[in-house]
């Protein structure tokens, strides 16, 4: 029979809804009675007995908020009667990096179809660029992806403006405004797209930007990091770089940052210099005959067996619920957990939303200095918020709030479940790159799209995106795989869903069963025999992070 409450962790003070439950109603959890002095709707917590003013309200085992009032048992817990509270941290006179590794007898010996670099990594895809040093060449980069898309077979069907089309030619013909707004929309079923000139290229990426000049010079310099982490990622086969010349970002900074995180980098890259060369026109036809050089080479690579310890995962969550930190972010931890003890890497970013489990990630450093650093960058970015007139206490989203997440502490305690159980191997800051086997922190905004950008740029060629409400983030060079933390969601949106988890919270699965699912699903990804949503939609964002406070 599927539960109706669970209480997540022993030391819990409140439980979760996982049905609608009103109020009078009495309902059990492993032997435990609770009668509801409120309603409380699926995802939302309420007590487990009565709190007085200023006592903790613990989840997940820590400190997430506090009683702003007097609270019976049964009672809802809301932004209205609790505030957002969270424990103190330090650095910790010993390590906790011991762990439960999970069995991986099934899955020593996979294997995924991967693009071998020259520097050892091993993309997931096979992905040409199209980069400006400032936004001044958006246009011009802009005028290269009109020129070379639907050129080159990577096209996409425009079957929405084939229905822009059909109203236009209805309204000529006299139709009403009212019969207008009442046609339905039919996909195009004839729609077909031109054959790509290069088979083994998976696309040309247009990553336009906002930055470069302008603002302080550590942000071109963290611009151009991020930039040659696209460049050098293991999705990536050669470059085209569009400059200005006088921009803040000079070229000489991206060659310095290309060469920090590939010494011996043998990719094409192409680097074209507006200022030097003159007209518009020199420059975008010496541009489109360079890139279709770059292609012809890139286009000479075929997928390869590999073994799973080549995958790079990033973790990220974005339009949370509820659920999301007791059935899809959890999920994707264990998966985690199963590609660390493969002896593959994955990234936990979104320094917002470790919040209240500090001490936990701190503890679970394998290195003292690692530990110390996650500390400070996590008091540091705090600091600035704070300075900034705001705090981590406002991180929740409306969305986030209307459906459970009615504390930064709550939000974050779930969000860290993403990480799995292993121990941190490395502490990153914006926008280095990850080298070592394992699981790293790297410090980002909760922000959807800055985010994910940034785990792309430190390495990752997969990302796995939790959600409870929905979202179509993607990026350009790697798949992000979107799973739902409830059915309901999985069943509205399909169109941009590849997972659903919400089997966990339905009772079908077990949590350790949806992360192997998950893992089979990766590799089906990883070899491009499964496309992710993402791409299939196109959807490729990309937001640089300029380190001010975005939370």
């Amino acid at each position: 029979m599927k539960r109706s409450i669970l209480k997540v962790h022993p030391h819990d003070n409140v439980v979760v809804a996982l049905t609608d439950l009103k109020k009078g109603e009495t309902v059990q959890d492993n032997g435990q009675s609770y009668t509801l002095y409120d309603d409380v709707p699926a995802k939302h917590k309420f007590t487990e007995t009565a709190l007085k003013a200023g006592e903790p309200i613990t989840m997940y085992g820590v400190l997430v908020g506090k009683a702003k009032q007097d609270l019976p048992a049964g009672a809802r817990i809301g932004t209205d009667n609790v505030q957002h509270a969270a424990s103190g941290f330090q650095l910790a006179p010993q390590r906790k990096t011991a762990w439960h590794q999970p069995d991986i007898a099934h899955w020593k010996d996979r294997t995924f179809l991967g693009y071998h670099r020259a520097d050892g990594t091993v993309g997931t895809g096979n992905y040409w660029l199209v980069i400006p040093m400032v936004f001044c060449e958006n246009r011009n980069v802009e005028v290269l992806k009109e020129a070379l898309t639907d050129a080159l077979g990577y096209g996409r069907p425009k079957k929405y403006a084939d229905f822009a089309k059909q109203l236009a030619t209805q309204f000529q013909q006299g139709a009403s405004k009212e019969s207008i707004i009442e046609t339905i929309y039919t996909e195009n079923e004839t729609a077909s797209q031109q054959a790509r000139v290069f088979p083994n290229v998976d696309g040309i990426k247009f990553l336009t930007h906002e930055g470069g000049c302008g603002g302080i010079r550590q942000d071109a310099q963290t611009l151009c990091g991020l930039l040659a982490g696209y460049i050098t990622h293991a999705n990536v086969a050669g470059a085209t770089v569009l400059s200005l010349g006088c921009q803040n970002a000079q070229i000489t900074m991206l060659q310095d940052e290309i060469k920090k995180r590939s010494p011996n980098f043998s990719k094409p890259l192409y680097i074209l210099d507006q200022q030097s060369i003159g007209t518009e026109q020199a420059m975008v036809s010496a541009a489109i005959k360079q890139t279709f050089a770059g292609l012809i080479e890139a286009n000479s690579l075929t997928r390869q067996p590999t073994p799973l310890s080549k995958l790079t995962i990033g973790l990220e969550c974005g339009g949370s619920d509820g659920f999301s930190g007791i059935s899809a972010n959890p999920a994707i931890g264990y998966t985690s957990d199963l590609l660390v003890a493969l002896g593959g890497s994955v990234i936990l970013a979104e320094f917002p939303e470790l919040c209240g489990v500090e001490q936990e990630m701190s503890d679970r450093c394998v290195q003292e200095t690692d530990a110390l650093r996650f500390i400070q960058l996590m008091r540091t970015y705090e600091q600035r918020a704070e300075d900034a007139g705001s705090g981590f206490d406002m991180n929740p989203s409306p969305g986030n709030i209307k459906d459970g997440l009615i504390t930064d502490a709550i939000k974050s305690a779930g969000a860290a479940k993403k990480g799995g159980t292993s121990p941190v191997v490395e502490v990153l800051d914006y926008p280095q790159q990850v080298k070592k086997p394992g699981l790293n922190l790297l410090c980002t905004p909760g922000n959807d799209v800055e985010s994910t950008t940034a785990e792309v740029g430190a390495g990752a060629t997969i990302v796995l995106f939790t959600t409870g409400l929905g979202t179509p983030t993607g990026n350009p060079v790697s798949p992000v795989i979107k799973l739902s933390s409830n059915t309901k969601l999985f069943q509205k949106m399909p169109d941009i869903i590849d997972i659903n988890t919400g089997t966990i919270i339905d009772g079908d699965e077990t949590i350790q069963q949806a992360g192997e699912r998950i893992l089979e699903h990766v590799i089906q990804v990883a070899s491009g025999t499964l496309p992710a949503k993402s791409v299939l939609n196109g959807q490729d964002d990309f937001i640089p992070w300029k380190r001010g406070v975005s939370l």
